[in-house]
């Protein structure tokens, strides 16, 4: 299953969704797309005015949401049907679809963005436009019809050693990983973290990444060389897909 937001900002505690879209899609054994289906799209009104520059990006405006709203039982059956949902930057995505529709909490995602290495696999960059360009495709991208389709085709793009992006991003999302969560790290290590891939968890106020089994070690010490230097350590929490990007 493709899933993909549009939102009113950034902030997963304090925006919301304007726009949800889902697409299943069926793939083989070999993760071949085999099967497309008909995408659904909801928009919602987040009962306040939308920035001018989210218009600006997404196109949707004030009128198009307004007395819209989610079809919850709709989505969430649609949803709970999947095996997996994937998404182009899950940690995004995951916790404003859990917060909207909480019934979805604990299903397994995959994020084809953040678990794949693209430049390995032959492309440059990891935002959906210029890796679909790079397929030889063009979208209209910012829109969540848009992007989930984009998203569909580019799974099924085959990389150069025959096997398809979607077999790979399986592969990826069974193996076990570790949240990094570098609680209390010093102020001054916060350059380093962010080069490093962190993220800002707003809400808990520390930095936190996403890592594969096989990196733990080194991770470890490099945030107890390089960024804590003596003062405090981070906490590791071991996750499968039903955990990751929540």
């Amino acid at each position: 299953m493709a899933v993909d937001v549009e939102t009113t900002g950034l902030d997963r505690e304090t925006d919301k969704i304007i726009e949800l879209a889902a697409q299943r899609f069926r793939f083989d054994e070999l993760g071949r797309i085999v099967q497309i289906g008909m995408p659904r799209v909801w928009r919602e009104d987040p009962e306040r005015a939308l920035d001018p520059r989210i218009t600006q990006l997404t196109g949707l405006t004030n009128d198009d949401l307004t007395g819209q709203a989610i079809d919850e039982a709709a989505a969430v059956e649609i949803l709970v049907s999947a095996d997996l949902i994937v998404a182009h930057n899950a940690a995004f995505d995951r916790p404003f679809v859990d917060r909207r529709l909480p019934a979805l909490a604990g299903r397994p995602w995959a994020c084809s963005m953040a678990e794949l290495d693209w430049l390995d696999l032959g492309f440059d960059g990891k935002a959906l436009g210029y890796l679909v360009a790079q397929c030889g495709w063009f979208f209209e991208g910012h829109r969540a019809e848009n992007d989930i389709l984009a998203l569909i085709h580019l799974l099924g793009h085959v990389a150069p050693d025959g096997e398809t992006i979607m077999a790979k991003l399986l592969g990826c999302s069974e193996r076990p990983s570790f949240r990094v969560n570098a609680i209390d790290a010093p102020f001054e290590g916060k350059d380093a973290l962010k080069a490093r891939s962190y993220r800002w968890d707003a809400a808990m106020r520390f930095w936190w990444k996403t890592i594969p089994e096989d990196e733990l070690d080194s991770e470890k010490t490099w945030l107890l060389q390089d960024v804590y230097a003596g003062h405090g350590e981070p906490a590791f929490h071991p996750q499968s897909a039903c955990e990751r990007y929540r």
